[in-house]
Protein backbone atom coordinates (compact mmCIF):
# COMPACT_ATOMS: atom_id res chain seq x y z
CA UNK A 1 0.00 0.00 0.00
CA UNK A 2 1.23 3.40 -0.97
CA UNK A 3 2.29 5.88 1.86
CA UNK A 4 0.42 9.21 1.72
CA UNK A 5 2.07 12.46 2.70
CA UNK A 6 1.46 13.17 6.62
CA UNK A 7 -0.15 16.49 6.24
CA UNK A 8 -2.15 17.82 9.27
CA UNK A 9 -5.71 19.00 8.17
CA UNK A 10 -4.72 22.70 9.26
CA UNK A 11 -1.67 23.10 7.38
CA UNK A 12 -1.12 26.08 5.94
CA UNK A 13 1.18 26.12 2.66
CA UNK A 14 4.05 27.27 4.36
CA UNK A 15 4.19 24.95 6.42
CA UNK A 16 4.89 22.23 3.68
CA UNK A 17 8.79 21.47 3.70
CA UNK A 18 8.17 20.59 -0.02
CA UNK A 19 6.71 23.57 -0.89
CA UNK A 20 9.63 25.57 0.42
CA UNK A 21 12.03 23.28 -1.59
CA UNK A 22 10.04 23.99 -4.57
CA UNK A 23 9.58 28.27 -4.13
CA UNK A 24 13.29 28.07 -3.27
CA UNK A 25 14.12 26.73 -6.00
CA UNK A 26 12.25 29.32 -8.16
CA UNK A 27 14.17 31.75 -6.20
CA UNK A 28 17.38 29.91 -7.07
CA UNK A 29 15.92 30.94 -10.49
CA UNK A 30 15.57 34.83 -10.01
CA UNK A 31 19.04 34.54 -8.49
CA UNK A 32 20.35 32.67 -12.16
CA UNK A 33 18.60 34.34 -14.41
CA UNK A 34 20.75 37.25 -15.08
CA UNK A 35 23.76 35.11 -16.08
CA UNK A 36 21.56 32.58 -17.85
CA UNK A 37 19.89 35.32 -20.21
CA UNK A 38 24.09 36.53 -20.79
CA UNK A 39 24.81 33.11 -21.92
CA UNK A 40 21.28 32.22 -23.65
CA UNK A 41 20.51 29.21 -21.51
CA UNK A 42 17.62 27.85 -19.44
CA UNK A 43 19.10 26.08 -16.05
CA UNK A 44 18.65 22.64 -17.15
CA UNK A 45 21.06 23.13 -20.11
CA UNK A 46 23.33 25.43 -17.51
CA UNK A 47 23.50 22.32 -15.83
CA UNK A 48 24.20 19.83 -18.67
CA UNK A 49 27.31 22.08 -19.32
CA UNK A 50 28.66 21.71 -15.80
CA UNK A 51 27.83 18.18 -15.64
CA UNK A 52 29.63 17.39 -19.12
CA UNK A 53 32.36 20.19 -17.75
CA UNK A 54 33.00 17.61 -14.82
CA UNK A 55 33.08 14.30 -16.71
CA UNK A 56 33.06 15.02 -20.61
CA UNK A 57 32.31 12.03 -23.25
CA UNK A 58 29.26 11.00 -21.20
CA UNK A 59 26.26 8.53 -22.49
CA UNK A 60 22.76 10.24 -22.96
CA UNK A 61 21.77 7.73 -19.56
CA UNK A 62 24.87 8.48 -17.32
CA UNK A 63 24.29 11.89 -17.91
CA UNK A 64 20.49 12.18 -17.38
CA UNK A 65 20.97 9.89 -13.93
CA UNK A 66 23.88 12.13 -13.33
CA UNK A 67 20.93 15.71 -13.56
CA UNK A 68 17.85 13.33 -12.30
CA UNK A 69 16.30 13.93 -16.01
CA UNK A 70 14.73 10.62 -18.19
CA UNK A 71 16.28 10.42 -21.48
CA UNK A 72 13.02 11.11 -23.29
CA UNK A 73 13.84 14.96 -21.43
CA UNK A 74 17.30 14.97 -21.58
CA UNK A 75 17.10 13.96 -25.64
CA UNK A 76 15.55 17.39 -26.56
CA UNK A 77 17.39 19.82 -24.36
CA UNK A 78 21.14 18.10 -25.63
CA UNK A 79 19.72 18.17 -29.70
CA UNK A 80 18.90 22.12 -28.77
CA UNK A 81 22.55 22.36 -27.45
CA UNK A 82 24.42 20.14 -30.58
CA UNK A 83 22.39 23.27 -32.31
CA UNK A 84 24.06 26.05 -30.60
CA UNK A 85 27.44 24.48 -30.70
CA UNK A 86 27.65 23.92 -27.79
CA UNK A 87 28.20 19.97 -27.58
CA UNK A 88 28.02 17.05 -30.04
CA UNK A 89 26.50 13.96 -30.18
CA UNK A 90 27.50 10.49 -31.46
CA UNK A 91 27.30 6.93 -31.48
CA UNK A 92 29.30 4.54 -29.42
CA UNK A 93 31.47 2.82 -32.09
CA UNK A 94 31.83 0.48 -29.20
CA UNK A 95 27.83 0.28 -29.06
CA UNK A 96 25.64 1.89 -31.76
CA UNK A 97 22.74 2.24 -29.51
CA UNK A 98 24.09 4.57 -26.85
CA UNK A 99 24.86 8.09 -27.75
CA UNK A 100 27.88 9.88 -26.55
CA UNK A 101 28.25 13.68 -25.79
CA UNK A 102 30.55 15.40 -25.89
CA UNK A 103 31.14 19.50 -24.65
CA UNK A 104 32.55 21.38 -28.05
CA UNK A 105 35.01 24.41 -27.39
CA UNK A 106 32.38 26.69 -27.37
CA UNK A 107 30.48 24.67 -24.47
CA UNK A 108 33.25 24.61 -22.59
CA UNK A 109 33.92 28.35 -23.09
CA UNK A 110 30.16 29.04 -21.63
CA UNK A 111 31.12 26.84 -18.73
CA UNK A 112 34.57 29.02 -17.97
CA UNK A 113 32.29 32.11 -18.70
CA UNK A 114 29.72 31.36 -15.86
CA UNK A 115 32.55 29.66 -13.28
CA UNK A 116 32.63 32.60 -11.48
CA UNK A 117 28.55 32.10 -10.24
CA UNK A 118 29.22 32.53 -6.33
CA UNK A 119 25.72 32.23 -4.72
CA UNK A 120 26.62 31.87 -0.91
CA UNK A 121 26.42 35.89 -0.86
CA UNK A 122 22.61 35.73 -2.33
CA UNK A 123 21.82 33.07 -0.41
CA UNK A 124 23.02 34.88 2.81
CA UNK A 125 25.04 32.67 4.74
CA UNK A 126 28.57 31.51 5.55
CA UNK A 127 30.46 29.87 3.01
CA UNK A 128 30.79 26.71 5.98
CA UNK A 129 26.70 27.10 6.10
CA UNK A 130 26.16 26.67 2.32
CA UNK A 131 28.49 23.66 1.84
CA UNK A 132 26.45 22.33 5.03
CA UNK A 133 22.58 23.03 4.00
CA UNK A 134 23.77 21.92 0.53
CA UNK A 135 24.81 18.01 1.72
CA UNK A 136 21.30 18.44 4.49
CA UNK A 137 19.43 19.05 0.83
CA UNK A 138 21.57 16.23 -0.78
CA UNK A 139 20.86 13.51 2.14
CA UNK A 140 17.01 14.96 1.94
CA UNK A 141 16.92 14.07 -1.99
CA UNK A 142 19.06 11.12 -1.43
CA UNK A 143 16.14 10.03 1.26
CA UNK A 144 13.21 10.79 -0.65
CA UNK A 145 14.33 9.14 -3.75
CA UNK A 146 15.12 5.89 -1.34
CA UNK A 147 11.48 6.27 0.00
CA UNK A 148 10.06 6.35 -3.52
CA UNK A 149 11.61 3.28 -5.01
CA UNK A 150 10.57 1.09 -1.45
CA UNK A 151 7.48 2.79 -2.53
CA UNK A 152 6.58 1.12 -5.77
Amino acid sequence: MKSKPNVRPDAKLADFLCFAVYSTNLAFGKVYRPLLDELGLTYTQYVTIVALFEEDDQTVGSLGEKLFLESNTLTPILKKLEAMGHVERTRDPADERQVRIRLTRSGRRLREKAFGADLTEACGISSSEFKRLQKEVVALRASLLKFARKED
